[in-house]
């Protein structure tokens, strides 16, 4: 009789070493699998690219081109957070790869991410000063977050070397003019009008006179604009403020719905669209664009202030505390907010915290109408930019 060779001898056996011919032929499966995957890829076949990747990983979880391709096959299907999960996977094994930190930073300004964008092409642009592209998205980046100063300083040596890229000319003149570098800005204007018309000159000009308070003549170019190309980033807006400040709210909050419609991340669409709900007492909506704004400009007294002022508006008591809080300590001299935080803090029962606030109000608003006499708490505008005006209501 034979005797039954041991069970743990059985899984000894199975979980051997495979062949040399078996080790072959299994780099061979892999490298014709991934191989498979890219070709998907450059035929657009997203879905079919994904699965091929991630089977591809399964095997070789650490594989940095594997990981940056999935990351990039995610991109172009929409699903930038797990496009950015894949990109990060890939700078973790290898944070030298300043190709797939490039790409990471695109993701993360899809993703309505500026300030996480930014801190990477910082990078970018630190190991590849020369990169055109980096420092141009580094630059959009910047005047995403309101800082137009930075945007222009990053963009003018680019001008420099290059005084025909008509790209760089634009946002060059365009962040300028938003930094209130109003001479500047139409050093460049005129350089792009010897081009003739076209949207973006458009856009300019009414830029331009949109910062002059020349509404009426904003409006025309803008709209000229939006006629010659109803998808240019930013007209929409632009025309929403121009009519906006003319007392049209309801052809304003057309226009800022209309560039949400192409850039749903846009900060100004946002808090500017909060702004005519609000008036209009769709409220659950205007706190959902005012917390947008706020996300994508983290620490923007404006749209934190809206946050606050509308949570307490809703009964949100403790929520309207906690940012209304962080607004004055931002910004002592916020009259609105320390209006706001008085009632707050009256409602909460407070009072002592009431009246210190109603109290640094009251001299701020002595303050004001010494500078400015007659003026009056708006509650709403704040003296940073963008100003969020309480317009005439115009209804047809």
């Amino acid at each position: 009789m034979i005797p039954f060779a041991p069970l743990a001898l059985l899984v000894v056996l199975f979980q051997a070493e495979p062949s040399a011919a078996a080790r072959a032929r299994s780099a061979d499966e892999l490298r014709a699998l991934f191989a498979e995957a890219v070709r998907l890829q450059q035929a657009h076949d997203l879905d079919g690219a994904a699965d091929a990747y991630g089977r591809f990983l399964k095997e070789q979880p650490r594989n940095v081109e594997a990981l940056s391709n999935l990351g990039a096959v995610h991109a172009a299907q929409g699903r930038y957070g797990e496009a950015i999960a894949r990109y990060r996977d890939a700078l973790g094994l290898d944070d030298r790869r300043t190709a797939v930190r490039l790409n990471l930073a695109v993701a993360l300004e899809k993703a309505g991410r500026p300030a996480d964008a930014a801190a990477e092409l910082e990078r970018v642009v630190a190991a590849t000063p020369q990169s055109r592209n980096a420092v141009v998205l580094l630059a959009e980046c910047r005047a995403r977050l309101g800082e137009y100063g930075k945007a222009a300083a990053l963009l003018g040596p680019l001008h420099d070397l290059s005084p025909d890229d008509r790209a760089v000319t634009y946002l060059l003149g365009l962040s300028l003019v938003q930094d209130g570098q109003m001479e500047r800005g139409q050093v460049l204007l005129d350089r792009v009008l010897r081009d003739g018309d076209s949207a973006e000159t458009r856009l300019l000009m009414g830029a331009v006179k949109l910062g002059a308070g020349e509404y009426a003549g904003a409006r025309d170019d803008l709209q000229r604009a939006a006629e010659l190309n109803p998808g240019l980033p930013r007209v929409h807006v632009f025309l929403g403020r121009a009519v906006m400040n003319m007392g049209d709210a309801t052809a304003a909050t057309e226009e800022f719905r209309r560039e949400l419609a192409g850039n749903p991340n846009d900060f100004d669409a946002n808090l500017l669209l909060g702004v005519m709900l609000k008036e209009d007492g769709a409220l659950p909506e205007a706190m959902a664009r005012f917390e947008t704004a706020a996300s994508l400009r983290p620490g923007d007294l404006a749209a934190l202030y809206q946050v606050g002022a509308l949570r307490l508006q809703l009964g949100q008591t403790e929520g309207a505390r906690d940012v209304l809080e962080r607004v004055v300590a931002a910004a002592p001299d916020f009259l609105e907010a320390h209006v706001s935080l008085a009632l707050v803090y009256y409602r909460l029962k407070r009072k002592a915290d009431g009246d210190r606030h109603r109290a640094i109000a009251e001299e701020l608003q002595r303050q004001l109408q010494a500078q400015q006499p007659g003026a009056k708490v708006s509650g709403e505008a704040y003296r940073g930019e963008p100003r969020v005006p309480a317009p005439a209501r115009k209804r047809p």
